[in-house]
């Protein structure tokens, strides 16, 4: 990729100068103002010895750039795996490193050609700039941990191609992965909700049986939709999640409502029909245009998500006096840190109930 020096005239009053960039291409971020000028009508033999060495400076300046650029491109990969698009790697690397029920990876590189809003990215321009501003992007669109993750797996991404030889410096070592602390919580569901869905039709029967089974189960969106028969085991869900260095194998004793749903649902299976997935569900936006209408037909008022099943399940235990220990196990967590952190109630179902246990006094 060539590198063209610009130069760009001074304005206004005093002596006339030239100032010069350096150019690799014509998008954002893709040229360097390198704040080196020369003196257009040198007036004297110092302003003549500054324009040679001005001069001098830029073209050190620009050789050293296309060095840094010839070491990127071909210093240390070869030509056939070389990506001359960053992105084409990010890609690569995401593909070669998904994990089945983690979509952090994916949502790192679906946010980032977001924020970028270009379809091509050389090595070159990925700079720690360039990834403070991706930082910021992540904390101003996204809540709670969501920012963390995403960033982390970029990073991940980098110090991949970092040791690929793709840069000299990991230009996201020193730009930290943050949680956002404006953390919205979600809304989940009473007894008397679960009631309410559970009588109330649903334009989608595949979408309302497999949000009430994550009422009752805890299973995340990315374990039901995968969910195959072979896992139902009459009285017990048997599946696995993919954690970041295992995988875990859960199993779930039924709710006596979570074991019905399933064996009527099995039921009406094709004779001898034994495996293939429980439900057909579609993309994950469609379904929860679903979910949000269903909401409303019961008449609940909340802005319920497919996470709002997991979190209900979590809560309504709780309060039933189930240990945390117990929850986590249930909810197929290894400790209890995201049961006290995340999975738990933080508004109070009756604020008038709660704060009636205050000594009562009659003014006059």
């Amino acid at each position: 990729m060539p590198i063209n020096t610009v130069e760009r005239p001074s304005r206004g009053k005093g002596p006339k100068k030239i100032y010069y960039s350096l150019e690799w291409g014509r998008g954002e971020g893709q040229r360097d103002a390198t704040g080196i000028f020369t003196y257009t009508e040198p007036k004297d033999q110092l302003q003549k010895n500054h324009n040679k060495e001005a001069l001098a400076i830029l073209e050190n300046k620009k050789s050293q750039m296309i060095l840094d650029q010839q070491t990127i491109a071909a210093g240390y990969i070869p030509k056939h795996k070389f990506k001359a698009n960053f992105l084409d790697y990010y890609a690569e690397f995401v593909k070669n490193n998904r994990q089945v029920n983690n979509r952090h990876i994916e949502g790192s590189f679906a946010h980032f050609k977001t924020f970028l809003g270009k379809t091509f990215l050389a090595p070159l321009d990925l700079t720690e700039n360039l990834c403070q501003r991706f930082q910021k992007y992540l904390l101003d669109h996204f809540n709670g941990g969501t920012p963390a993750n995403y960033f982390s797996r970029f990073k991940r991404v980098v110090k991949a191609a970092t040791k690929e030889g793709y840069f000299r410096v990991n230009p996201a070592l020193d730009v930290a992965a943050k949680s956002n602390k404006n953390f919205k919580r979600k809304a989940h569901l009473e007894v008397d909700e679960y009631l309410k869905l559970l009588r109330t039709p649903c334009l989608v029967p595949d979408v309302r049986e497999a949000f009430i089974l994550c009422c009752y189960t805890g299973l995340r969106w990315c374990d039901v939709k995968p969910l195959d028969w072979k896992s139902f085991r009459e009285d017990e869900l048997v599946y696995t999640i993919n954690q970041e260095k295992t995988a875990v194998e859960v199993n779930i004793t039924l709710h006596p409502v979570a074991r019905q749903l399933l064996l009527n649902r099995k039921k009406r299976l094709p004779e001898g029909v034994n495996n293939g997935l429980i439900f057909k569900l579609s993309s994950q936006d469609m379904v929860l245009r679903t979910l949000d209408n269903w909401c409303k037909n019961a008449g609940i008022k909340k802005h319920i998500t497919w996470h709002s099943a997991r979190l209900s399940f979590s809560i309504l235990l709780q309060d039933a006096k189930i240990d945390a220990p117990t929850v986590a196990l249930l909810l197929g967590h290894q400790s209890t840190e995201m049961v006290n952190k995340t999975y738990k109630r933080f508004r109070p179902k009756d604020q008038s109930e709660a704060i009636a246990v205050l000594p009562d006094f009659n003014f006059k």
